[in-house]
């Protein structure tokens, strides 16, 4: 049998209380091989559920529960509240669970009680789209991903969103019982909402998958344009084939994924030339660009002349000419 410990903050929403009960309890019920204890542990201060419609609470596990847990789930408190930083037991619980090997799961803004332990430093994670910039200046050391749905580092994960609770769980099932057992959860869960079953919940996949179009792809280069990304990176990102990420990125930008990276690369040089006092070597790097030399060649053929020249007329000052 596998433990879930489930961290309770105070002022949690109410609906990922519930979530790691219904996805753990239904694969239990549903195939024998996937065996499950939830366990609901009190966090300090513990006393109701968040907005909005908060309920007074208690719980039968304290952070005893957690000793001896496979996996530990830290659901986030109310977005909108304040934000406390956790208590010095909570922290070493966690630190305590990591060290024996368990999985930790932290879900919205459950990332930043995870991050204050410090075991994500130098790892990438994500939280809700509002609170990447928190996260991000109050943890330097943290890779944020802004645009992941759940991102799985060794054996830390994180999710964004309502139904990041719900992914997170069924990452997790199918990580010990197979993508088949996830999915067939996932679809015991869905299905009474839906009037017509798995034919409908096919259609709406479509048409989620036809009318997002590589946005959430072109947000997710924004944010990794100093990385020597390949098409297959944004392909596999985008979950498409390499001829579908072609005639995605021909019919929404007009180009084809290497020459849009590059033209997103010449304009972000072109924003930190205006706007920044960087050498050429720091804005290369900043943007991708395998040395100084590259950049000079590129930008050239963009602009028709030197970076230096540019930030120069940007500026307002005379053009001097040279090299750099």
């Amino acid at each position: 049998m596998s433990v879930i410990a489930v961290l309770v903050p105070d002022r949690l929403p109410g609906h990922q209380l519930t979530t790691p009960g219904l996805v753990f309890g239904t694969a239990t019920t549903g195939h024998p091989g996937a065996d499950y204890e939830v366990r609901l542990c009190a966090a300090p201060g513990l006393t109701a559920t968040g907005a909005p419609a908060p309920l007074r609470i208690s719980v039968p596990w304290g952070l005893d529960g957690l000793a001896d847990a496979d996996v530990v789930l830290i659901p986030g408190q109310d977005a909108d509240g304040p934000r406390d930083e956790p208590a010095p037991e909570v922290l070493a619980a966690l630190r305590a669970a990591a060290a024996r090997g368990c999985r930790i799961g932290a879900i919205g803004t459950g990332v930043f009680t995870l991050a204050a332990t410090g075991l994500l430093d130098a790892r990438r994670a994500t939280t809700g789209w509002r609170h990447t910039e928190e996260l991000a200046r109050r943890h330097p050391r943290i890779e944020v991903d802004p645009v992941g749905t759940v991102v799985t580092d060794g054996r830390f994960l994180t999710s964004a969103g309502i139904f990041g609770g719900l992914d997170v769980c069924l990452r997790l099932l199918a990580q010990d019982h197979g993508e088949r057992v996830a999915g067939e959860t996932s679809r015991e869960l869905l299905t009474p909402l839906l009037s017509h079953g798995d034919r409908v919940q096919e259609t709406i996949d479509r048409e989620l998958t036809e009318s997002a179009g590589i946005e959430p792809t072109l947000r997710w280069l924004e944010a990794r344009l100093h990385l020597p990304l390949t098409p297959a990176d944004m392909a596999a990102h985008a979950g498409i084939s390499l001829s579908s990420l072609n005639r995605r990125f021909q019919a929404q930008t007009g180009a084809t994924p290497p020459q849009y990276l590059l033209r997103r690369r010449l304009e972000r040089a072109r924003e930190l030339l205006e706007d920044t006092d960087e050498g050429v070597e720091r804005v290369a790097a900043r943007c991708g660009f395998t040395s100084p030399a590259s950049l000079r060649h590129h930008f050239a053929r963009l602009t028709g002349t030197t970076p230096r020249a540019y930030r120069t007329r940007a500026r307002g000052g005379p053009d001097r000419g040279g090299q750099w």
